[in-house]
């Protein structure tokens, strides 16, 4: 479990800061760290965090399909900021999942912690939806859950996982920082381009 241990977040780093970068290569390396961590969660009885990760493996097919489109040499979606509407659905989900998990938690498994792994859970769900699309709150979403999550998996003693959760801390910061910026750079470059076209 070690060593499983050990490849799945030397993975999970990897994939981070590729998305740190926006870098596509986020979800072909996130793969093997999250296929790796359903196995590892099941096990240490984090369920929640289980099927979270199964979760994350459907969002990193769609997220990779999303960030490869293009439309007339543009990305269909470049870094932004949610809409209303994004930042309502991405709050939903994160009640809807933390609720239901906390719920089926604390009555249907032996989980010592339910809270924990469900908010964990929610965040990391809503995060990975946001990414997705790529939008600047999913850093948000995942620093929420990195805070929460360095603690859980320290009790659970996996060790390993605590160190990755605080590289992901960090990660997850300067993330926000350089989304932020290509966020302002794309915004600069779309005004230009709707000055120099005609009838814009």
């Amino acid at each position: 479990m070690t060593i499983l241990e050990f490849i799945a977040a030397f993975f999970g780093v990897v994939s981070v800061w590729y998305s740190r970068k926006n870098d596509i290569l986020v979800y072909p390396t996130g793969l093997v760290s999250v296929i790796l961590y359903i196995y590892i969660c099941f096990h240490a009885d984090l369920y929640a965090d289980a099927a979270l990760n199964g979760y994350y493996t459907l969002m990193s097919l769609i997220g990779w399909y999303n960030w490869v489109q293009k439309k007339e040499e543009e990305f269909v979606f470049p870094v932004s900021y949610s809409n209303k509407n994004e930042w309502m659905y991405g709050l939903s989900v994160f009640v809807f999942i933390s609720t239901i998990l906390y719920y089926f938690l604390s009555h249907f498994t032996n989980s010592t912690v339910p809270v924990g792994d469900a908010v964990v859970s929610g965040a990391s769900a809503t995060a990975m939806w946001w990414m997705a699309r790529r939008k600047i709150e999913s850093w948000y979403a995942w620093l929420l859950a990195d805070v929460i999550a360095v603690p859980l998996f320290y009790y659970k003693e996996l060790y390993f996982t605590v160190g990755q959760f605080l590289i992901f801390l960090i990660l997850a910061v300067l993330g926000l920082i350089h989304w932020i910026k290509l966020e302002k750079i794309h915004a600069e470059t779309d005004h230009k381009r709707t000055k120099l076209t005609p009838n814009a």
